[in-house]
């Protein structure tokens, strides 16, 4: 994910909402990243997780919301940090309007390609953190690791591999067996 060449001091969201069609770039705090296509790898593993969650959520009869990317997350008050992770799962319905999610979701799960290591380990972890986002999941195919942080209670951070079975944080009796998902 490579910072675009900067034309302006700061861009805003109103840049990210009138780019072309396939171009696709997240913002923060004012600076653009570009963001290339998705690996099938990539695809395979954040189809997977979507579905493990998404059929959880409706066997439960639960009302938190996944969405898989290109979902629009509008993370702060303000225009200057758009993301688009690869999976969203929004527990409070006034968040979503037509656009996306207005604030953070309650779990992130970004799924990590080899030009997104230092935007999802370093830069997205503290902007995740600082706007109350309550869980967020790290999926490295490269390094076949899952790094897990709970950021509510005593924030603690857990690594497993992808031999391992991860429960969620956020819903009591959900937890994906990684080995059973076949990447």
């Amino acid at each position: 994910m490579a910072e675009l060449a900067r034309k302006i001091e700061k861009y805003t969201t109103d840049y990210i909402e009138s780019l072309p069609d396939g171009i696709r770039a997240e913002l923060i705090d004012g600076v653009i990243y570009s963001m290339t296509s998705p690996s099938t790898k990539h695809q395979r593993i954040s189809g997977r997780l979507y579905n493990s969650i998404s059929n959880h959520i409706i066997a439960k009869g639960g009302t938190c919301e996944p969405f898989i990317a290109p979902f629009a997350v509008y993370l702060n008050a303000d225009n200057q940090t758009y993301l688009e992770p690869d999976i969203s799962v929004i527990c409070t319905p006034d968040k979503l309007t037509d656009k996306g999610c207005e604030g953070a979701p309650d779990w992130i799960i970004e799924v990590v390609s080899p030009n997104s290591r230092i935007m999802d380990y370093m830069k997205k972890l503290v902007k995740y953190h600082a706007a109350g986002v309550r869980e967020y999941w790290i999926v490295d195919p490269d390094r076949n690791r899952i790094t897990v942080y709970n950021f509510e209670g005593d924030e603690e951070l857990s690594e497993y591999d992808f031999t391992d079975i991860v429960k969620a944080g956020i819903f009591e009796e959900l937890e994906i067996d990684f080995a059973a998902l076949q990447l």
